[in-house]
């Protein structure tokens, strides 16, 4: 085989047809000394020479059927390009690449220069290659004239158009190449002619300047070698094949053996071996000259390119790829800083993993990469993070042991995650971990109840759902176990009888903490068939049922009406006493499909639940309990099912009985002379609390409860010893006296006396604003802004003009009491903040505090917004917020954190006053230069605190102005970049600390022309310096390392660089092309594109120390020289990953890992039945074992 300096890349039209193609070795000998004599893609022993071939092949032939002049022709109506015709996608490739190999039989040259403008066009090109051009420039200079063609302004090529067609070109695009290789295996590959052009032209256009042509290239050079991989793959399988069928023929006895048909089986198995031997030269010539540079270029989709389609080799043909060798590529990319490429890599594994014989020879891999597997469940891209865990549940599939308890607890808790595909994806993970092991103990267990397989794996979820220690998210657990273990969760059947029947003898029994905990597992699940859709967090929103989910979803109500309509009441009964418990039972009626009491004749279970909430009632003082009640009621009291009359009437009752006592404790509590004891007191609180709990849900209008209230109330402003809690309750009751008037209408308007109870009350809770328990005063601003909110002049709106009777103005009193209240109570510091009862050290109840006043702030702010109160009183709203922002600037200064959410918030605030200036440029083109010049005088006004050597004191205040760059002009930029340089020192140039970074994200915002990488067309000077490979080409090689290694200082240490963004572009790279190994010089070598240089040459050391004595104009100077010849991978010395990581805590351990850009070639397996492939695989992840002296990549990074 020929390694990939053998490749020809410098290909021309021979002159005559019988001429050879030149090899690298005649760029490096003029005189054809070391002409080569070996064996290669353009030299055969044995062969005839590609001009006999061809004659041959097409002799006596006319032109392909299809094709006229080079273009293709439809039915005689139409002459259009190849690329026409592959982006019109109207005529199926199978023809096409047929007319085209009838055309190449006919002429090859012509139908190979349509092939090269074939690819040309499809970069975006707008010219074409001349035979003229062929004949007498080299591929640089025609790459060269094609880069001229180029509109520079201008970023869009056909693969990165947006659109249907253009969606569909690429497809077309690939599987053209696919066809063309499948079409043309049997004999056209072969003929060191068409091939050998083809990956010339690709392999120079993936070395270029413009981006187009290396996108371009680089996918069609991937999607050939995967063609390549699959012809390889035929070969070898017709090798085994032909191998076979001589061993057998051998084998028979001499009487009966051919040997005709053993010497044919032999010429046969010959030349396929040639024939194998040949697409291996090929496959390493891309591989060599494309992939290994690409893989890793600046732009991310031409590494997602090159990691998806290793990923197919891989697959497609393991005995050749399925290696270290191959793997590290993967394996090192997976650290990438974009999270494509991350992407990519993972699907790339889970094809390896997915099948079970592959997987096995990945545990090599496996045991080197697994952690940073694993962390890259903690991706900052959902997408990479979800991808992660199915590779996770992958290896975990293919063996237990890999990972560890460790590994699968950093998955575990992701099942909480509020992204979903995380969180069913790592609920899946679970699954596999925990449910899906059966002992043989397990195999004769009954399919339902306590002793099933069933229960064991649902006290297993209810463990699990307790040792996390998240017990108020039980939702968010069964939400992502629904996908995987939904009939495990739908088994109500061995839920119900864990927590009625008694343990079997043996058996250990719940405790009260894992039957609350199974409680509220079994209400989600059921929640979730019902509703079918994620919990609050997961989901924009309710999406459309199919009619599978709908049918399901009918049949899971029924189960769950069935079943719970008769073991509810048992439940309930069981577990009265226990708060948590008959909260969630008591959710589970609402869920009911109420027909089937009447149709499944289960009312005499009715009448068991309803005494079971009587019960509950009866005993519960507790608000959510008696909420619960309330809600039940409430849905059982449906007037379109028939138990309608039947709860109505217990629910008439329960109310009756709880409206008598309650009168009747109030009327004794507030005898006259009598001092109330606190028994008197629970009782009333406890009877409140139940009258204000079912006044919620239901109208409890005919039942006056106003009067016993306003006493209540009345009475506490008197005398000022009413329990605060009563006081609490009374008002929130005769809140709801007041919103269920509303709803009837009639009532308001037809009985005067209703009119004043609204200022009545209000004027009460006004008076109790004055209080001195800060729970009453709260209460009371609440029910008042509600209120008044309610019956403003907006309830006159949409032609309800009758209602003006019903409309309630502030007075100026009221609002003043309002708003004092707001500023006494809301703009306070967290620590004067004593409504938490001396409980401020626990951080719960300091939020719990916050949300608390955040609350009775957005309370008001609704009544200035609606103007119920006067507009200006926003005014001090406004000051109180100014007080604190200037607070927080003068305790902070310049070290306040840039990434807080209200300097976050403030540059959001500037990006979209950005937005507003419109997109004609010229227009705000002044506004928008002041603007940045008043700015930048801001930001330099106030000197640092620190001293001299310090950042100003507003300096941050660039980081808000750099939102507004983009809308300066091209020219302005320079301007204003200029004006900032008066501003700074020579000092301030060099600072790369946290503390100067608004500085350099600014400078960098006002470079020309420093963010057009992602849109140029032109995104910088080749990382291998130029795509000349002629004989001209190693004099500017060395003038360009000459150029290198004199302005190497300031990246020297390049450590500096790697957390903080540099205003400085990278410098120019050299070429990266494969040098004889006898030729270099071991200094030469680049080992480390992971590993950063923690030392400096002395000599290199003195130049830094030189290039800090210049002045200040020739910095610049010299930083404008650098910048022009930037690289096209501007990472080369570094690698291209970040810490893509959530939480900062875990920095990847394997960032230094020595890196050589070598492989090895491309050696596909022999025949199996020939020989064993035995020899022991050196560990390719090492940084040791990579180094191979025979070959290196010669990569000059100074």
């Amino acid at each position: 085989m020929i390694a990939a300096q053998d490749l020809h890349t410098e290909f021309q039209f021979p002159q005559e047809a019988d001429s050879q193609l030149s090899s690298d070795t005649d760029l490096e000998d003029p005189d054809g000394k070391n002409a080569r004599t070996g064996r290669g893609m353009a030299a055969k022993k044995g062969k005839k020479a590609t001009g006999d071939k061809a004659k041959g092949g097409g002799a006596g032939k006319g032109p392909g059927a299809g094709w006229m002049n080079g273009h293709h022709q439809k039915n005689g109506m139409e002459n259009m390009t190849l690329f026409e015709v592959v982006k019109m996608g109207k005529s199926a490739t199978q023809s096409v690449v047929d007319d085209w190999i009838e055309a190449y039989k006919h002429d090859r040259d012509v139908a190979l220069l349509d092939l090269i403008n074939f690819f040309i066009q499809c970069s975006g090109c707008k010219g074409a290659v001349s035979g003229e051009m062929f004949r007498h420039m080299q591929n640089s200079e025609i790459i060269r004239k094609m880069t001229e063609e180029f509109d520079e302004d201008s970023g869009d090529y056909p693969l990165t158009l947006s659109g249907p067609q253009w969606k569909k070109f690429r497809i077309s695009f690939c599987d053209f190449i696919a066809v063309l290789v499948r079409q043309c295996q049997y004999s056209i590959i072969y003929d060191e002619y068409m091939m050998d052009t083809v990956i010339s032209l690709l392999t120079g256009l993936s070395d270029s300047q413009v981006r187009a042509f290396r996108h371009t290239s680089t996918l069609a050079a991937m999607k050939l070698m995967t063609a390549l991989v699959n012809v390889a793959l035929n070969l070898s399988i017709n090798m085994d094949n032909t191998q076979r069928q001589y061993e057998t023929e051998r084998n028979k006895v001499i009487a009966k053996r051919a040997n005709d048909r053993l010497e044919l089986l032999l010429q046969k198995r010959k030349e396929l071996q040639e024939n194998q031997d040949e697409i291996e030269n090929m496959m390493n010539a891309i591989f060599k000259g494309v992939f290994v540079h690409r893989y890793r270029d600046a732009i991310a989709e031409i590494r997602a390119i090159c990691i998806e389609e290793i990923g197919v080799w891989m697959k497609l043909y393991s005995d050749a790829f399925l290696n270290d060798s191959y793997l590290k590529y993967v394996g090192w990319t997976m650290h990438d800083k974009q999270g494509e490429v991350r992407l990519k890599c993972l699907t790339a594994l889970q094809g390896l993993y997915f099948n079970r014989e592959l997987s096995a020879r990945l545990e090599l891999f496996t045991s080197r990469f697994k952690d940073r597997i694993v962390s890259m469940t903690l991706d900052k891209e959902y997408d990479v993070a979800v991808q992660a865990i199915k590779l996770l549940t992958l290896v975990l599939q293919s063996s237990d042991e890999v990972l560890t308890a460790e590994d699968c607890e950093s998955v575990y808790h992701l099942v909480y995650s509020a992204h979903r595909p995380i969180a069913v994806a790592s609920g899946e993970f679970l699954f596999k971990k925990l449910f899906s092991h059966r002992g043989p103990e397990e195999e004769g267990l009954p399919r339902r109840g306590r002793q099933s397989l069933n229960g064991s794996l649902i006290k297993t979820t209810v463990f699990f759902f307790l040792e996390s220690e998240l017990h108020e998210h039980g939702a968010y657990l069964v939400d992502s176990l629904w996908e995987c273990a939904s009939d495990l969760l739908k088994d109500w059947e061995t839920m119900i009888s864990l927590l009625l029947d008694e343990p079997m003898p043996g058996e250990e029994a719940l405790t009260d903490r894992q039957e609350t905990a199974l409680v509220e597992i079994m209400l989600c699940a059921i929640r979730q068939a019902c509703e079918c859709h994620p919990p609050v967090g997961r989901g924009t929103g309710k999406r459309v049922l199919t009619a599978k989910e709908k049918k399901t979803q009918l049949d899971d109500r029924t189960r769950i009406t069935e079943m719970f309509a008769v073991a509810l009441p048992l439940l309930l009964a069981k577990y009265c006493v226990d708060i948590d418990k008959v909260t969630n039972l008591l959710q589970i009626p609402k869920y009911f499909d109420l027909d089937i009491y009447t149709t499944g004749r289960l009312e005499k279970h009715l009448d068991a639940l309803l005494r079971q909430i009587w019960e509950v009632v009866d005993k519960h003082t507790d608000t959510e309990v008696l909420e619960a009640c309330s809600t039940t009621y409430r849905y059982l009291c449906n007037e379109e099912f028939t138990i309608f009359n039947r709860v109505d009437i217990a629910r008439s009752q329960l109310l009756d009985e709880l409206v008598d006592k309650f009168a009747r404790l109030v009327e004794d509590f507030l005898q006259e002379g009598e001092e109330p004891d606190e028994d008197d007191a629970y009782q009333v609180l406890s009877t409140l609390k139940k009258l204000s709990a079912f006044h919620n849900a239901h109208d409890l209008s005919k039942w006056d409860l106003f009067t016993c209230n306003y006493r209540l109330l009345n009475t506490g402003l008197q005398n000022g010893d009413m329990p605060e809690q009563i006081v609490i309750h009374t008002m929130q009751c005769t809140h709801y006296i007041i919103l269920w008037h509303l709803v009837f209408k009639k009532g308001w308007l037809n009985h005067s006396g209703m009119l004043g109870r609204l200022p009545t009350f209000c004027l009460m809770c006004q008076r109790y604003l004055n209080s001195i328990n800060n729970a009453v005063k709260e209460q009371a601003f609440t029910v008042l802004c509600d209120l008044l909110l309610i019956f403003s002049h907006q309830i006159m709106s949409s032609g309800r003009e009758q209602l003006e009777p019903l409309v309630y103005t502030p007075d100026s009193s009221l609002q003043a009491e309002l708003l004092d209240f707001i500023l006494d109570h809301v703009f306070i510091d967290q620590d004067d903040d004593n409504s938490t009862d001396g409980q401020q050290d626990d951080e719960a109840s300091k939020i719990e505090a916050l949300h608390k006043r955040r609350n009775l702030l957005a309370a008001y702010c609704k009544l200035i917004i609606y103007n119920v109160v006067e507009i200006n009183t926003g005014a001090d709203i406004f000051k109180q917020y100014m007080r604190l922002f200037n607070e927080m600037l003068s305790d902070l200064g310049f070290n306040f954190d840039r990434s807080s959410s209200a300097f976050c918030g403030i540059k959001e605030l500037a990006r979209r006053f950005s937005l507003t200036f419109g997109l004609d440029q010229l227009k705000t083109r002044e506004a928008i230069a002041m603007l940045h010049k008043d700015g930048i005088e801001f930001a330099f006004k106030e000197p640092s605190s620190q001293g001299e050597g310090g950042p100003p004191l507003n300096l941050a205040f660039l980081d808000i102005l750099s939102e507004f760059s983009s809308k300066l002009i091209r020219q302005d930029k320079r301007t204003v970049h200029m004006y900032l340089e008066r501003f700074m020192t020579f000092h301030m140039a060099l600072q790369r600390e946290d503390c100067w970074l608004p500085l350099i994200s600014y400078r960098n915002s006002l470079q020309v022309g420093g963010d057009d990488d992602t849109m140029s067309v032109i995104s910088g000077i080749s990382s291998r310096g130029s795509t000349v490979r002629s004989k001209k080409s190693k004099p500017a090689t060395s003038s360009k390392r000459k150029f290198c290694s004199s302005s190497d200082a300031v990246w020297m240490n390049r450590e500096q660089n790697v957390q903080t963004p540099v205003m400085m572009h990278s410098p120019h790279l050299t070429s990266t092309v494969l040098k004889d190994p006898k030729k270099m010089r071991a200094e030469d070598s680049y080992s480390g594109a992971y590993a950063m240089p923690t030392e400096q040459h002395p000599q290199q050391a003195s130049k830094h120390k030189s290039l800090k004595k210049t002045s200040c104009n020739v910095y610049r100077i010299y930083v404008l020289h650098r910048r022009r010849g930037s690289g096209l991978m501007e990472d080369d010395e570094e690698p291209i990953v970040e810490d893509v990581m959530m939480s900062s805590e875990d920095r990847l351990e394997d960032i230094n890992e020595g890196m050589d850009f070598d492989t090895m070639d491309i050696d596909l397996p022999a025949s199996k039945n020939r020989r064993e492939r035995t020899e022991l695989k050196p560990d390719y992840f090492d940084p040791s074992s990579i180094m191979d002296e025979s070959v290196r990549i010669f990569c000059i990074v100074q």
